[in-house]
């Protein structure tokens, strides 16, 4: 078997190598030259931890009992780890947690047995399972019924950790049991107020257990059982919910855009506006906000004063059915890092965080979104609380347990959004997960119309100005409740109302009295009521009484003549034309612009003022040609990597991809070592890529830093070669004592002096036999 770490890392096969690399990314990024680099950044503290944060409670149990039963340095077998966790049915748990641990380089394989990775005490800490440092080989042995009961009252304290303890008073009866105790070895003082309890001494009162109770399979919450049924019908109408509040956000901000703050987001009183528009309280309407401008469907539009305003993408939107409409705001949730649940509390300086905000952005939402969306999914037609999702994640990953008001938030975003429904996930939110690497994406908007309900294409009017819709109404005759009805009610089947006022909005939308009750006759299953008819008809009326429009420059003429033809030219449509009267068109453009073009026909005009005063000529200002969504910040995704590019990389680090020093290397890999200082060349033999010799010197950034790692770890003494101050090249024979952040304290036996130097100074290791 391989003796160190890293000739076992170099041992594995290439799809071993490609699982490592998959399941702890951040050892590809940036990407390392040789095996050996790979090695000493998974065997390095921060990536060890960023590899711990998220093991399960059984995992870390597993780990916990290695690192205890190895002292260090001892294989041990996975027979041993299943006894020391009181779980012999759980063999094939340990053994499938032992061959994760391997696969992420956790543990590595020796002498028939399996030990811990370098790193991984420092991270788990110095006590690993509550268990305290091993003792001397020439220690006595523990014989606990031979302890007398102030002795065993004192050991049993600490039994079960920590393992350290305050020293008694001097001269009472506990500080007599732990001053023999002392004496006898089986407890050791750590300084003059504190002992500690020795690994060896604490498993023997554990009767040879590293743990209470083994805690290898996640918990299962009770949880009310609801019918699948029941769950999708619940999804469907959360569904059409939130696309008929985005769509509502959508028209309401088309006529009155609200303003952005100054520090950025929607103001108080907009969101206040929004949430009485929506007829529902402020934490749905940011929450709603929020998910319209993660789908694209409202920005930033950039003017001074800035406005929150519909985008281009929303005119395709509205003119999709609600499955996809819905299936747009549910793929924008998936990837969002947007934490709407936070708007409305204050952040470190006291301000208060607003919707739309920079402040609400997060990188690790997506992640846990997931991970609560795999906990409901595990357990099917369960409904499971906030409570229940914590636990099973405090579990999941017991060093990294979110936040409850994280959980909470997203667990209500998917009930407004239909991801669930009844506390259940949804067939729809099933598709919403995230799928895997090489799963292909799942149609949001097929799934979700095959749980919605048959749209109906007609009303019910009554002679009243109410009108029942018996269903989920098609998408245009949503589009004619919502511009000429008030809904009074929803359910099963929704009740509105006409009113003058929701009349007028009709018509304030372009429709003319008559269009408007051809409509409403055409989507009725019964004759439209007289009293409707009339209402409609004495709105129109005062409606087209009085007319207010706007234009942006006229022209005017002594003789109607000149302007005869100019309104019903098709090549001055784009000027907007209007007659006002015989000697009178106003235009929907700039007086300048308006200007240019007549000069182009041939027709002989003059700028004037508001007073009628001939102007100078004036300059066309240049038009801006934006696209408000194109103005909108970028999402941050990170473009995901395939199996393919991982066995690339592992074929360069082996030395067998593309030959380097022939320019710029592929795709981030690491930049070739300029020749040594002074033109020192490595020597015939030495090693300076990957293959590199077991006990010649090694060059390589990556592997300087992993012979360092394993000198400090074995306590032996390297050769460094190490630039001094006039440039050249010192080599020293130093022992390795502490190595972080970049900087390396050694000993130099020679001189017998200790010295400090930067990683980046030291141009070769090599061992010393």
């Amino acid at each position: 078997m391989a003796g160190t770490f890293t000739e076992w890392v170099r041992s594995r096969t290439d799809d071993e190598l490609v699982t490592l690399l998959r399941v702890r990314p951040d050892l590809g990024t940036p990407s390392p030259s040789t095996l050996r680099s790979l090695a000493a950044r998974a065997a390095s503290r921060t990536s060890t931890e960023r590899a711990v944060a998220h093991l399960d409670a059984g995992t870390l149990q597993v780990l916990e009992s290695l690192l205890a039963l190895s002292d260090g340095d001892t294989p041990v077998g996975a027979g041993a780890v299943t006894d020391a966790l009181g779980a012999p049915g759980s063999a094939d748990a340990v053994g499938r947690v032992l061959a994760a641990a391997r696969d992420a380089a956790l543990v590595w394989d020796d002498d028939g047995g399996v030990r811990p990775a370098p790193g991984l005490d420092e991270v788990l800490g110095p006590y690993p399972a509550g268990l305290g440092p091993v003792r001397e080989d020439d220690a006595p042995t523990v014989d606990v019924g031979a302890l007398s009961p102030a002795a065993r009252q004192v050991l049993d304290a600490l039994a079960w950790g920590p393992p350290v303890g305050v020293v008694p008073p001097a001269g009472s009866a506990p500080r007599a049991a732990v001053d023999q105790l002392v004496g006898d070895g089986l407890l050791q003082r750590s300084d003059a107020r504190h002992v500690v309890l020795p690994r060896d001494v604490g498993l023997a009162l554990r009767g040879g257990r590293t743990h209470r109770a083994p805690d290898l399979d996640p918990p299962r919450p009770d949880g009310r059982t609801v019918p699948d049924p029941t769950v999708d019908a619940e999804a469907a109408g959360a569904a059409l919910e939130i696309v008929r509040q985005v769509a509502h956000v959508l028209v309401a901000w088309d006529d009155t855009p609200p303003v952005v703050l100054r520090a950025g987001g929607l103001g108080v009183r907009d969101l206040r506006r929004t949430a009485r528009l929506l007829e529902t309280d402020e934490a749905t309407a940011a929450t709603v906000v929020e998910l319209a401008a993660s789908a694209g469907l409202v920005a930033d539009d950039g003017d001074a004063p800035a406005s929150f305003r519909p985008t281009t993408r929303a005119d395709g939107w509205e003119e999709a059915d609600d499955a996809d409409r819905w299936a747009t705001l549910a793929e924008a949730w998936r990837r969002s890092r947007r934490t709407a649940w936070q708007v409305g509390t204050r952040d470190e300086k006291g301000t208060v965080r607003a919707p739309l905000s920079a402040d609400l952005q997060r990188p690790w939402v997506p992640r846990l979104r997931q991970q609560v969306l795999e906990v409901l999914d595990a357990q099917p037609g369960v409904a499971l609380g906030v409570d229940d999702v914590l636990a099973v994640l405090r579990w999941r990953s017991p060093r990294a347990v979110p936040p409850e008001a994280a959980v909470a938030g997203l667990l209500r975003e998917a009930a407004m959004l239909g991801v669930t429904g009844a506390g259940v996930l949804s067939t729809p939110g099933r598709a919403v997960r995230e799928p895997g690497e090489d799963a292909p994406a799942t149609d949001l908007g097929t799934v979700m119309r095959s749980v919605f309900p048959e749209e109906v294409h007609e009303f019910l009017l009554q002679g009243d100005l109410t009108g029942i819709v018996p269903g989920r109404p098609s998408p245009d005759l949503a589009r004619l409740i919502d511009q000429s009805a008030e809904v009074e009610s929803r359910g099963a089947a929704t009740t509105v109302r006409f009113t003058t006022g929701s009349v007028t909005r009709a018509l304030d939308h372009g429709r003319s009295g008559e269009d408007l009750l051809a409509e409403i006759a055409q989507r009725s299953a019964v004759p439209v009521p007289q009293p409707l008819e009339y209402l409609v008809k004495d709105t129109a009326r005062r409606h087209e009484a009085l007319r207010v429009g706007s234009a942006q420059s006229y022209v005017r003429a002594a003789d109607p003549a000149m302007l005869a033809g100019l309104a019903d030219d098709p090549r001055l449509s784009a000027l907007g034309l209007v007659r006002l009267a015989p000697t009178v068109l106003a235009a929907s453009v700039p007086a300048a612009e308006l200007h240019e073009v007549l000069r182009d026909r041939g027709l002989l005009s003059a700028l004037e003022g508001p007073d009628g005063r001939p102007l100078g000529r004036v300059r066309r200002p240049d038009r801006l040609d934006r696209d408000v969504w194109s103005r909108r910040r970028g999402t941050g995704a990170v473009r995901g990597v395939t199996d393919a590019a991982r066995r690339e990389l592992v074929d360069r680090m082996r030395g067998t991809g593309t030959s380097r020093g022939t320019g710029t290397p592929p795709d981030g890999v690491g930049q070739e070592l300029p020749p040594a200082v002074d033109g020192a060349s490595p020597g015939p033999g030495a090693a300076v890529g990957p293959g590199a010799v077991v006990g010649e010197p090694v060059r390589e950034p990556g592997d300087v830093q992993a012979e360092l790692s394993e000198a400090l770890r074995d306590g032996r003494s390297v050769w460094v070669e190490l630039v001094g101050a006039s440039g050249g090249l010192e080599r020293r024979e130093l022992r390795p004592m502490r190595l972080e952040g970049g900087r390396l304290r050694a000993l130099d036996a020679v001189r017998e002096a200790e010295l400090t130097i930067a990683v980046h100074r030291i141009a070769s290791v090599q061992p010393t036999d």
